[in-house]
């Protein structure tokens, strides 16, 4: 049991770990930034910033021209669609009654 206590760890052996995480992690930025403020102060600095910098100056001093042509309003036209009304048709002629049906409406029902 005590194998699995070492293993596994408490709470307070988790929040341990976690805060020497953090705290090197932000070591590592304080170390970070501190050497590029080293690195600028003595004129040693990366290429990309310089790079950066003349970028800056080529975009203030081009002027951009947009050529938009002059825009008609749409044409509306009217379309009117007449249906044509077919003529009404004839009733159909009822169906031919069966001589059962006859028989019925004679009143031979059985």
């Amino acid at each position: 049991m005590s194998e699995e206590q070492e293993q596994s760890g408490g709470f307070f052996s988790n929040l341990k770990n976690q805060i020497i995480t953090g705290a090197g992690a932000i070591l590592a930025t304080v170390g970070t930034v501190f050497i590029d403020e080293i690195k600028s102060i003595v004129g040693i600095e990366d290429e990309t910033e310089q790079v950066q910098g003349t970028q800056q100056n080529n975009q203030q001093n081009q002027s951009v021209i947009i050529n938009i042509p002059e825009q008609k309003p749409a044409e509306t036209k009217t379309v009117v669609i007449k249906e044509q009304v077919a003529a009404p048709a004839e009733k159909p002629a009822p169906p031919k009654k069966t001589e059962t049906e006859k028989r019925k409406e004679e009143g031979l029902d059985w």
